[in-house]
């Protein structure tokens, strides 16, 4: 008997510490509620850009040019997936240096079915794939939001030309910057770690937090809306005549569309279905709650009538605050948050922008670029464990680390800066080129025809 068990021991202790048996049983697998949970979150920001934005902002325009803006949002986020495959994955989520990705996934080379991408949790992986399909719906909506600054007076072609640029010069840099790192298991010591973060984007060594896009989408797609405003010009009869929404049932319809798919742009971002993903559903809900209600109200006093019109970008500026802090910050942090700034951006829709005298067709700068901001610099007070916040977490240690506000402020400030002057810089020199080629304006012929017959060859409606 001896005999025989003392080999079959050896057998079994062979197996068990052969490498190849190790590194088999050690390989993570991806959870079927993780990956379905993407794969929805994936379809629900599809949702986001058709038909809600489109339909938010169609309603918004005059009735001459509702086709035209639903053919800007469509195609451009179209475009930009096809873009986004083909260099736009490699750049932003490879590694390179501090500001750019490298080459290794151009055309997605190398990826396959069984390929897989770290989450948040040490261990956890998600299939390459599907991390490549949610993000591209980050990439082609963010653009797409930019056209609300220059709706009803711009050449379709211009469009395009000026997406592609600066999808390519403005989006993948920060989106590498702020969301680009080695993962949660490449930091097993200090050691390990300070070198892992060394591979990681600029902002991201800031220690800049930014959960859902805050700076990525809102503040650079804001930032670019004002510029674009500027350079493009007025709308013909802009101040003189009435350039009122047509149709504001389906602004709101977009609008509540773009309230559903919020989550699965901010939850989805977790990346797996755990409690903070819950945090983040709850704080999506009532960040939305308390601006819609904070912009009334404030509408209200103000004007003596509260309007659809202000309670729905009331709702869209709770969200982007929201956007950066809604897996950092607690139910009552994101109460105060939407609050906060349903009545800024209410001020940076009306005061702001009468001042600066821009004409932003739909809102763009105040909405997103403010709400961005506000968003941003907000999420480093309120993501500390003393205001209910979750604070970071340290891999090392596996623990919450020790929570410094002003360091934590100083970062977010790193991250509204750098997004504010990039995005300014790519989106002026980005225009001035589309304006130097192929112009940016339609004829004042075209434009007061509306730009659904004279681009389109198509009406909305037909009396």
């Amino acid at each position: 008997m001896q005999r025989i068990l003392a080999p079959m021991a050896m057998l079994f202790a062979w197996l068990f510490m052969s490498p190849a048996w190790a590194d088999t049983a050690a390989a993570p697998v991806p959870d079927k509620g993780d990956v379905t949970w993407l794969i929805v979150s994936t379809l629900l920001v599809v949702m986001m850009a058709a038909p809600g934005l489109g339909l938010f902002y169609g309603g918004m325009v005059r009735a001459k040019n509702m086709l035209s803006v639903l053919m800007q949002t469509l195609v451009v986020f179209c475009m930009l997936g096809i873009l986004w495959a083909i260099y736009g994955y490699s750049l932003a989520f490879t590694e390179g240096n501090a500001f750019i990705g490298g080459f290794d996934k151009l055309f997605l080379q190398g990826v396959t079915a069984d390929s897989v991408t770290g989450t948040f949790s040490k261990g956890v992986v998600v299939p390459e794939f599907i991390y490549i399909a949610f993000q591209l719906t980050f990439a082609a909506i963010t653009p797409a939001l930019i056209v609300g600054a220059f709706a009803e007076r711009i050449k379709f072609s211009a469009v395009l030309v000026f997406m592609a640029l600066w999808f390519t010069f403005s989006y993948l840099p920060l989106a590498h910057m702020v969301w680009f790192w080695a993962g949660p298991d490449a930091y097993t010591s200090t050691e390990a770690a300070d070198a892992a973060t060394a591979t990681a984007g600029f902002l991201f060594q800031k220690g800049a937090l930014d959960f859902a896009g805050g700076t990525v989408v809102h503040i650079n797609a804001g930032i670019a809306a004002l510029v674009a405003a500027i350079m493009v010009g007025k709308r013909i009869g802009y101040g003189r005549e009435s350039m009122a929404p047509h149709n504001l049932p389906m602004t709101m319809v977009g609008g509540s569309l773009l309230w559903v798919g919020w989550f699965g742009f901010n939850v989805g971002s977790n990346m797996e279905a755990t409690g903070v993903a819950t945090l983040a559903v709850i704080n999506t809900m009532l960040a939305t709650c308390a601006a819609t209600f904070a912009w009334t109200l404030t509408e209200w006093a103000r004007k003596g009538k509260p309007s659809m019109l202000g309670a729905i970008s009331g709702a869209i500026a709770g969200l982007v605050v929201i956007t950066p802090a809604c897996g950092f910050v607690g139910p009552m942090g994101s109460l105060i948050m939407g609050g906060l700034v349903g009545v800024i951006c209410y001020w940076g829709v009306n005061g702001l922008k009468r001042a600066l005298g821009v004409d932003d067709s739909l809102d763009v700068f105040g909405v997103h670029g403010i709400g961005g901001i506000v968003g941003a610099l907000l999420t480093g007070v309120f993501a500390a464990p003393s205001l209910g916040g979750t604070g970071v977490w340290d891999y090392v240690t596996d623990s919450v680390a020790e929570y410094d506000m002003a360091s934590q402020l100083i970062a977010q400030a790193w991250g509204v800066g750098t997004a504010v002057v990039w995005s300014a810089v790519v989106s002026f020199i980005a225009l001035k080129l589309v304006d130097l080629t192929i112009g940016l304006r339609v004829t004042e012929e075209e434009e007061r025809e509306g730009l659904d017959i004279s681009s389109h060859g198509e009406t909305a409606y037909h009396s």
